[in-house]
């Protein structure tokens, strides 16, 4: 039981890691990309709905782990195929399944505990601050970069001019257009 027990463990926490992930992508989106505050107690439900999603794909799992089990048994010659099981996979089979069931069953009472869902949210907001920061990290160091102190500068310096001409003016004189049409039209709307 030992084995079954560290192999649910193991897979609770790649299940874990699995809705971290999620949540903290959603944490990133709402709040970056629509401009919604951070607060704990709304992105709950989204993590509580996001462990229920990952039980229902491990209690699909381990249904299919028993009908194969179901349909491998008594059956006695070679297999055609990785998936193509025979009698004497059934114990495995029986085994998986009881494992993706044990994911299921923890995944699902964790989804039901307030405590664990406050504490995916507040895990995934921490990972989403590390993304936020180690970006912004890169852009300062990148943009804040003092040719003194940048040993690559002078090598760098043509590509970064070209780079310069070909992009970066170009953007800034259509966002220029852009900005003066709309002034424009907003003027040309406006009432005398």
């Amino acid at each position: 039981m030992g084995k079954t027990a560290d192999a649910i463990a193991e897979g609770v926490a790649i299940a874990t890691a699995a809705a971290r992930l999620t949540v903290r992508n959603h944490i990133l989106v709402e709040t970056i990309a629509h401009g919604a505050p951070f607060d704990p107690a709304a992105f709950a439900p989204f993590a509580r709905d996001t462990l229920i999603a990952l039980a229902d794909e491990q209690q699909q799992a381990g249904d299919l782990a028993r009908r194969q089990a179901k349909k491998a048994w008594g059956r006695f010659s070679d297999p055609d195929g990785t998936h193509d099981y025979r009698d004497r996979d059934t114990r495995n089979l029986r085994k998986r399944r009881r494992q993706y069931v044990g994911v299921a069953k923890e995944l699902r009472r964790r989804a039901e505990d307030p405590e664990a869902v406050r504490e995916l949210v507040e895990h995934a907001r921490d990972a989403a601050w590390g993304d936020v920061e180690a970006n912004l990290q890169r852009r300062l160091t990148v943009e804040g970069m003092r040719p003194d102190l940048d040993p690559d500068y002078e090598r760098m310096r043509a590509a970064r001019m070209q780079s310069l001409r070909l992009v970066d003016l170009p953007r800034l004189a259509a966002h220029r257009r852009h900005v003066t049409a709309a002034a424009a039209e907003a003027a040309g709307d406006a009432p005398d």
